[in-house]
């Protein structure tokens, strides 16, 4: 083995966690000036981006599972930021973002953007963007649900 050809040493899933624990927390310490977890602002922006919406769709969409998402809609649901309402065929639902929610994202999108800014800041915007391009490319080979709105498909 040369330095040029190194080989992986400990486990992705491990790393790939310890990641998403420490980034989380650093939007979750802007994000909470506006009363919202970063998963709470991910869904509820996808609710104002595509509702109202079917629990199916986001679900797809956000690569989430059903429980995950489930117990987040409910959370968001209590606080009065969205609705649920019958859809065209009696059995779905749709959910859609009330005038609270999309107050709340508007507030919290301006906590996001400082969290984005400090990590682009930090890593600086060129390595964020072959992150970007990275993470997209390895959700994208290793996503065993060929249906799912990858960014590449966008």
């Amino acid at each position: 083995m040369t330095a040029e050809n190194p080989r992986p040493r400990g486990c992705t899933n491990f790393k790939l966690r310890q990641l998403g624990r420490v980034v989380a927390r650093h939007y979750d310490d802007h994000l909470t000036q506006a009363g919202l977890k970063g998963t709470q602002y991910s869904l509820l922006s996808q609710i104002v981006a595509f509702g109202p919406v079917r629990a199916g769709e986001l679900a797809r969409r956000m690569r989430l599972d059903n429980s995950t998402l489930t117990r987040t809609l409910d959370t968001l649901e209590r606080h009065g930021w969205i609705a649920r309402r019958a859809g065209t065929d009696g059995r779905s639902r749709l959910i859609e973002a009330t005038a609270a929610g999309r107050a709340r994202r508007d507030e919290a999108r301006r906590c996001w953007k400082q969290a984005q800014e400090a990590i682009n800041a930090r890593i600086g915007e060129a390595e964020i963007v072959r992150l970007h391009q990275l993470l997209d490319e390895l959700t994208e080979a290793l996503d065993d649900d060929p249906d799912r709105d990858t960014p590449a498909a966008r």
